[in-house]
């Protein structure tokens, strides 16, 4: 009995002993489940959760296991953030798994993003500690590759893009600009006949000059001259109507004999004003007539001409000085010239803004800027207007696209700093944003952004496109709405929309090779095998670095033993 007793004893502790003693052996990779698989990058991170299980009567009573996530590509290893469970005799505060339950776990672990991870395995390394020894057990792979289509988001608008880049803030210049030119010829009260000094007045005699000057001009044409008589609301509407017809009359007489004698001629449009309330009430505003809120008051209570003209006669403590004061100045005829000037031909201006840019006014130096489409004679025009006109926002502001779409984008950043100092408008806080954002100064993009409201730049497209680089999709599509752009099909691909991703790649204003390639994704992502060789073919065919990028794009990994496939990435 004694005898028995003691072997079973034996057993018991031998069996103890072995389960705190014994190595533990690899585990097999089908316990273990990442998600996603393969991974995804999102906002610059490409994060991972791993589900894991202990096997039962696999976890030695006195061991410590450390499981460590390790992200490896191209012979560099990233490791994650560790997790450590230890057995049940073991004293610690990790989570203790059972010996002879086995238990499961799981593991979140985050990486920062590069392109290189495109080709990578996520691995877990296990180390195991007893009171004896430490030791390893071989890794396990739980998943293969990064998909980083968000980093697909075109961060820079370059020279090719017209519709979601910078903006050029346009000029003022008018070809044709009018000119206008007035006189006064002023009549005695009730009369029509005009005066000598009238007639030989400084503005008289400069008007007429004026015109027989357009006349001989190269670049001048009359484009209107009008007389008007007018007669001053007092005495009775009849002699007013004719003293206003007779000044309108004989004023014309006086102009056609002037420029008769200069031998110019003009059309003349002629008309008259019976009782010129309009201007009396113009002359009254602007006085310093002692109740001339009174005076106007009347003028806005009464609409008959003869009412207003006995109420204002009954205020005779006025009176005299609006008679004084007022009224001659509104027996006259008004002469009035338009002259349409033709500024510079294009030619003209072309040529100015390569070899004497001096000549050339802003609005017109501005204006040459759009005549060409070679950047570096744009660059030319602008940096010119920077030094001539220091204090306008527009030569900085455009400058600032020019050099954006030749890819300086440092000096961009300045220049657009520059123009916000001297005017701070959308346009000029949208372009401001888009350097910062090119830049990857997301924080900066932002707060352009901020201000940019009213911008002709494509605003959602920047915000939405900010938004899906920080990994916010939810407010990405709320900015892109029904915005055509390749950032906004992105985002409907990493939504799950294809069906929208291919709609809104179709309504790509400037299609480009990347339109094409994330046509070839939707197929992928569709099982359309058709789609993603045509839209391979035709991406590769405008951009050959399209051929690389495909070969490592996990959202092809079933495409890339195809013949088809390698012929084309070749």
């Amino acid at each position: 009995m004694r005898k028995q007793l003691f072997f079973a004893v034996a057993m018991v502790l031998t069996l103890a002993f072995s389960s705190c003693n014994k190595d533990l052996i690899a585990l097999d990779p089908s316990l273990f489940t990442c998600t996603p698989n393969p991974l995804v990058e999102k906002g610059g991170k490409v994060d991972a959760t791993i589900t894991g299980t202990f096997p039962v009567k696999y976890f030695a009573k006195n061991a410590t296991v450390t499981v460590t996530p390790v992200l490896t590509f191209n012979g560099i290893e990233l490791k994650g953030t560790a997790s450590v469970f230890q057995g049940e005799k073991v004293k610690s505060n990790n989570k203790v798994i059972s010996y002879k339950a086995g238990g499961k776990y799981s593991i979140s672990t985050s990486f920062a993003y590069v392109p290189e991870m495109a080709k990578s395995e996520l691995w877990l390394d296990f180390s195991v500690s007893t009171s004896k020894k430490t030791y390893t057990i071989p890794r396990v792979k739980v998943a293969d590759g990064v998909m980083a289509t968000s980093q697909l988001v075109s961060k820079n608008f370059g020279a090719t893009d017209a519709v979601n880049g910078p903006v050029i803030i346009p000029d003022k210049f008018q070809r044709v600009i009018q000119e206008m030119q007035e006189a006064d010829i002023k009549f005695l009260i009730q009369k029509a006949d005009l005066q000598t000094k009238e007639m030989k007045s400084e503005d008289v005699v400069s008007l007429t000059q004026k015109i027989k000057a357009v006349k001989e001009s190269l670049n001048q044409q009359v484009a209107g001259f009008e007389i008007s008589g007018y007669a001053s609301p007092d005495g009775s509407l009849e002699l007013n109507t004719n003293l206003a017809e007779k000044r309108q009359k004989v004023t014309a007489d006086f102009i056609n004999k002037s420029l008769k004698k200069v031998k110019t001629e003009v059309t003349i449009d002629s008309k008259f004003t019976a009782e010129d309330w309009e201007g009396f009430q113009k002359l009254m505003e602007n006085s310093n007539i002692q109740d001339k809120q009174v005076i106007l008051s009347v003028l806005s209570m009464y609409t008959d001409p003869e009412q207003r003209e006995n109420e204002i006669k009954n205020l005779s403590n006025v009176y005299k000085s609006i008679a004084d004061e007022i009224l001659p100045q509104l027996r006259r005829s008004r002469l009035k010239l338009t002259v349409d000037v033709t500024g510079k031909s294009d030619v003209e201006i072309s040529q100015l803004a390569k070899s004497d840019t001096a000549k050339l006014s802003l609005e017109e130096l501005l204006y040459a800027g759009t005549l060409t489409d070679n950047l570096n004679e744009k660059a030319a025009i602008y940096t010119k207007g920077t030094e001539q006109y220091p204090d306008c926002f527009r030569t900085f502001n455009n400058l600032g696209v020019v050099k954006y779409k030749q890819g300086n984008i440092d000096e961009a950043k300045r220049l657009f700093a520059k123009a916000a100092e001297l005017k701070s408008t959308p346009d000029v806080n949208y372009n401001a944003g888009l350097s910062a954002l090119a830049k990857g100064d997301l924080s900066k993009a932002e707060v352009n952004f901020g201000k940019a409201a009213g911008t002709k730049g494509n605003l959602s497209n920047a915000l939405g496109t900010l938004s899906v680089i920080k990994g916010d999709y939810s407010k990405a599509k709320t900015f892109f709405g029904n915005t055509a752009t390749n950032n906004a099909a992105v985002l409907q691909i990493l939504d799950g929309n294809y069906n929208g991703a291919r709609t809104t790649l179709d309504a790509v204003a400037q299609p480009n090779a990347l339109t094409s390639y994330l046509g070839a994704i939707v197929g992928a992502r569709t099982n359309n095998r058709d789609a993603v060789y045509a839209g391979l073919r035709k991406a590769v065919s405008m951009d050959s670095a399209f051929k690389k990028k495909a070969s490592n794009d996990i959202e092809f990994a079933k495409f890339v033993t195809e013949d088809t496939f390698k012929a084309i990435v070749q």
